[in-house]
């Protein structure tokens, strides 16, 4: 199942599966209905604008996303490259942020590397092509597998708000770290990627955020 694609048929079987096996997941279920599957369009928008959210609010990312969309119609990476670095920085990048997607976008652009190539790769080796980017770690890689590739089994262990969810829909003590993440989510195999999706519904309806309306 590691090269397989969330539909949204085997997201609802994924969520049905999940709802047995776990009583706490049910629970998120019955207090907020089933999770929207949130998919984003594989590509290289897509995965600026993961680099965009890395340690920001959602809500300040996807404004200068949309910033970006604006100023670059389409956004390719060879037209990405002509904006200078201060006009990305008005647009809300970072200086790291900026370098990173230039590299990004150069390596593109150049087609030493190719996105696409990530369709046919399993999860692992996937994941180590997009790490070899300089600013895009392991969070990064995880998100764009989960949400662009729509791969099943991806757990983002290093997300904030994920741990946050399983702290509160587990009722744990303290927040678990990423070690402790990657142990607890054994019995979600193959589906990790749907219980992630349903502590995130958690996470954002219990804080009265529409979750049809958000895009992860």
């Amino acid at each position: 199942m590691n090269k397989a694609i969330l539909t949204e048929p085997v997201f609802r079987e994924g969520v049905r599966v999940l709802e047995k096996r776990d009583a706490h997941m049910a629970d998120v279920v019955r207090n907020f209905g089933p999770p929207p599957l949130w998919v984003r369009e594989p590509g290289f928008p897509t995965l600026v604008y993961i680099v965009l959210e890395q340690q920001v609010s959602l809500s300040s990312a996807k404004a200068a996303f949309d910033r970006l969309k604006s100023a670059v119609r389409p956004l390719t990476p060879a037209r990405f490259l002509k904006l200078t670095e201060s006009e990305l920085l008005r647009i809300g990048f970072s200086r790291q942020k900026t370098m990173y997607t230039r590299l990004l976008a150069e390596s593109l652009s150049r087609r030493c590397f190719d996105l696409r190539d990530l369709h046919d790769l399993q999860d692992d080796a996937a994941r180590k092509m997009l790490v070899a980017f300089k600013g895009i770690g392991k969070w990064t890689a995880d998100i764009y597998l989960l949400s662009a590739l729509r791969r099943p089994d991806i757990w983002p262990t290093g997300d904030l708000a994920l741990a946050t969810a399983v702290q509160e829909v587990k009722r744990l003590r303290q927040r678990p770290s990423p070690e402790h993440l990657e142990k607890m989510s054994t019995p979600w195999r193959p589906w990790r990627a749907v219980a992630a999706r349903l502590f995130w519904h958690h996470y954002l309806s219990k804080r009265g955020q529409r979750t049809s309306e958000i895009s992860l």
